[in-house]
């Protein structure tokens, strides 16, 4: 299941983004909290082809895929050297698959800022920082005792490989850079899994506006263009007016997000552009017991989609029998007339999922 981790500056309004996306109601203070503990909350991935397959097949159960958002606390000034709530909080961060980067762009005197102005661009740069100082630590401590080894001429050949990887990362974030941004192999990516390096996940920034500003804002140019620059997706939210919009009945929200000229609601947004960021696609296996969405990364084959629903299902694995999602409603929703057609397909271990494809795997265990 995937995991993001809420963070930002304290008073950056990040328990508010957590509310608009999770429907939580979790409190909002106007002041930064000195909890440690974050507010959890499990979201159903919106999917206008799931809820139709739930329509059509009417099935006893069905399950949407899950996104679990956690809410964690303002990351203040020095938190990488272990001040404040610091390494309390980036133990979460490292617990989450993606960061959604709350960056705050609204005016509000009764919630005075902790830099005393707001510059976005600024305040996404000492988060940074922060997420960088962090790595750095880690890779400072592992470096150390490698070369422990290597006086006591105990290194075997892995380790040796391993220290000169680890030397250039650290020259790397010593030059403020996050480790998402070097050029890692497949297999160096593979090696450094275990240190959960808080600047190799996946970042998005969340602008967190008022109503007033659905305008032009001149407070974001900035950050538009170093996130553009560095290929980081920017979704903005009207936090405070979006959570109370999550409160109104479907035909109310609609008519307010018309007049902030919100085509999409904030959650929604957000939750897409996390797969989208992760690179994860939806597929789905139906029927009149269940309609479920599964959720794998991009490029898997037929096999790590059965080891999704079960290992037994990837150990016996035969045959998948897919139709793509579009396919399956432009033949009226019919696998008999998908089959004639000839889009119902039969597919090997190597077959590439897609996102959208109708799957049932055969297998003999």
């Amino acid at each position: 299941m995937l995991k993001c981790g809420i963070t930002g500056l304290p008073l950056s309004g990040k328990t508010t983004i957590f509310n608009v996306i999770t429907r939580a109601g979790a409190e909002v203070k106007p002041y930064a909290g000195g909890r440690t503990e974050p507010n959890r909350a499990l979201v159903n991935v919106p999917d206008k082809r799931f809820n139709k397959l739930v329509e059509i097949f009417k099935p006893k159960s069905e399950k949407p895929a899950d996104v679990e958002f956690v809410d964690l606390a303002g990351l203040s000034r020095d938190a990488g050297k272990g001040a404040g709530l610091g390494n309390s909080f980036l133990s979460f961060v490292a617990e989450s698959d993606a960061l959604l980067h709350v960056v705050r762009v609204f005016e509000n005197p009764a919630v005075p800022h902790p830099e005393n102005n707001i510059n976005p661009l600024r305040d996404w740069k000492i988060v940074e920082a922060e997420l960088i100082y962090s790595d750095l630590g880690k890779i400072s401590n592992r470096i150390s005792r490698l070369e422990e080894k290597v006086t006591k001429r105990k290194i075997n050949p892995a380790e040796s490989s391993e220290l000169e990887l680890l030397k250039k990362l650290e020259e790397f974030l010593l030059n403020e850079n996050p480790l998402r941004e070097f050029n890692l192999t497949d297999e160096q990516k593979h090696l450094l899994s275990g240190f959960a390096f808080l600047t190799l996940k996946p970042e998005i920034v969340i602008l967190n506006l008022d109503e007033t500003q659905t305008g032009e804002v001149n407070e974001i140019k900035e950050i538009e263009a170093e996130m553009k620059n560095k290929n980081i997706p920017i979704v903005k939210v009207y936090g405070s007016i979006e959570m109370e919009l999550e409160q109104l009945e479907p035909e109310e929200r609609e008519e307010f997000m018309k007049d902030l000229k919100i085509s999409e609601p904030g959650r929604e947004r957000l939750i897409h552009e996390a797969y989208k960021s992760l690179g994860l696609i939806s597929f789905f296996t139906s029927g009149t017991d269940e309609v479920r969405a599964w959720t794998l990364h991009a490029g898997a084959n037929a096999v790590d989609a059965a080891g999704a629903i079960h290992s037994d299902l990837a150990r016996g694995f035969i045959r998948a029998q897919v139709v793509s999602y579009d396919d399956f409603i432009n033949n009226n929703a019919s696998i008999s007339n998908c089959r004639d057609k000839g889009v119902l397909r039969l597919e090997g271990k190597e077959y590439i999922v897609k996102d959208g494809d109708m799957i049932e795997i055969r297998f003999n265990v």
